[in-house]
């Protein structure tokens, strides 16, 4: 489905942004700025396009049989998210694991699915559980773990000013939860 039939407006946003602009005592007719405003719309219409118009059920449909019962884990996945609050960038790495019950899906898979709530507007905390809860509902494994360290700009460059800051959030399910031995396994990788 095109971005647009799920209601994105660039004429409206394309406005906005102007308007933002002006508000802030900037000439929108400067030449640096006259196509600004449209661009800026076109580039968070590109960037929001997977988090808001796009479902895990459509990303997790890769499955394949299988009777391997370890951990599957991927980590150091990169990912760049806006914080909901200062609609400014935090970004940073994951590690995203499961144990299979029957079933595994493609490696990439693990990814995709972060960057798909990762793009959308985000606080940390909301975005570890609904990477770990759309697994859990999406593969049915015994248990996973999502791990998100991230440095976040509205911390770094604004209030508190602490460049060089990490927020480090953790969700865990089911058996990695539970079982202290795969929790321990999960956290130590």
């Amino acid at each position: 489905m095109s971005q647009e039939s799920h209601g994105f407006d660039l004429e409206t946003a394309s406005a906005g942004i102007a308007m933002f602009l002006r508000g802030m005592g900037l000439n929108v007719e400067d030449q640096h700025l006259q196509k600004t405003p449209l661009r800026v719309a076109k580039a968070w219409r590109d960037f929001f396009g997977k988090g808001y118009f796009q479902r895990p059920e459509d990303i997790l449909t890769v499955e394949f049989n299988s009777k391997y019962s370890g951990l599957v884990i991927v980590r150091d996945i990169p990912f760049v998210s806006h914080c909901a609050h200062h609609l400014v960038e935090f970004s940073g790495t994951a590690k995203i694991g499961y144990q299979p019950k029957d079933k595994i899906t493609g490696l990439s898979k693990l990814a995709r699915i972060l960057d798909l709530y990762a793009c959308r507007l985000q606080v940390q905390e909301d975005l570890t559980q609904e990477i770990a809860d759309a697994l859990m509902t999406g593969l049915e494994p015994n248990g996973v773990g999502v791990v998100l360290t991230a440095a976040h700009q509205c911390m770094c460059h604004r209030g508190v000013m602490k460049p060089g800051s990490v927020t480090i959030t953790s969700c865990l399910r089911g058996t990695i939860l539970t079982d202290p031995g795969l929790k321990q396994e999960f956290l130590n990788f």
